[in-house]
């Protein structure tokens, strides 16, 4: 009774030192889901610094995109506005009008004395085609990184639990070496490993949450760039009929 009593309280002492705070759950680990947990944290970092660089830029965009609109919209001259936008565009939509306009001066400079109806149809279909390759390279840009975002989101809860099954196969074999199953021997050993799980699923929800938000914003602004080249070729088309 009494050799019983003390291994209770050596136990006790033992779990009262050991510690469950997240520190505690990091320090005392295996040295593999230490490597877990390093790696779910930076990713998660990582992550969390693509978010709200990608939230910035894109809330960014749509206000350069709504004065770029009311400047086009105004009724002001085209070649004016070409010329604010110079040859460096800070915004996609600038890029995608400032493309458009290189390919009309280009064009027009090649054929002062008028256009024939085949090259009028010939010179729309390379301006279209040029304004969808500058909107098709602006997306690629934006979008950089979002891979990222998807892997992690994918990814991570495997990872976290690889940790908890290797860190749980390390508990097992402390609790085969101590030849005791009281709880108090096994709790710690098993909040370790599973704490990389509660990694894991910290990196990898908002990775998914704003993957899914960001990519909605980003199809969106897609979008209204598609919806400019459509209302800018038709502009286009109609100042090439007007083409003798």
């Amino acid at each position: 009774m009494e050799n019983t009593t003390v291994d209770s309280v050596a136990v006790g002492q033992s779990v009262h030192n050991t510690g469950f705070s997240m520190w505690d759950l990091f320090l005392n680990a295996d040295w593999v889901v230490q490597i877990v947990m390093i790696v779910l944290l930076l990713a998660s970092f990582w992550s969390w610094t693509i978010i709200f660089a990608k939230i910035s830029k894109i809330s960014v965009l749509n206000v350069k995109a709504d004065n770029f609109e009311e400047a086009f919209w105004s009724g002001g001259a085209l070649d004016t506005l070409f010329e604010r936008v110079g040859a460096r565009p800070k915004d996609p939509m600038s890029a995608v009008f400032a493309a458009a306009m290189r390919e009309w001066r280009r064009s027009s400079t090649k054929s002062r004395g008028g256009l024939s109806h085949d090259l009028r149809a010939t010179l729309q279909q390379r301006i279209e085609k040029v304004m969808h390759v500058t909107v098709n390279r602006e997306m690629d840009h934006l979008e950089k990184q979002m891979t990222f975002l998807a892997s992690v989101g994918s990814t991570a809860p495997f990872i976290g639990l690889f940790g908890t099954v290797w860190g749980i196969m390390h508990s097992f074999q402390s609790i085969a070496a101590s030849q005791s199953t009281n709880l108090a021997v096994v709790a710690p050993g098993i909040a370790e490993a599973l704490f990389a799980t509660a990694i894991g699923l910290v990196a990898a929800i908002p990775a998914v949450l704003a993957y899914n938000k960001i990519s909605t914003e980003l199809n969106r602004y897609a979008g209204r760039l598609d919806s400019f080249v459509n209302e800018f070729m038709a502009i286009i088309s109609r100042q090439l009929e007007g083409v003798e």
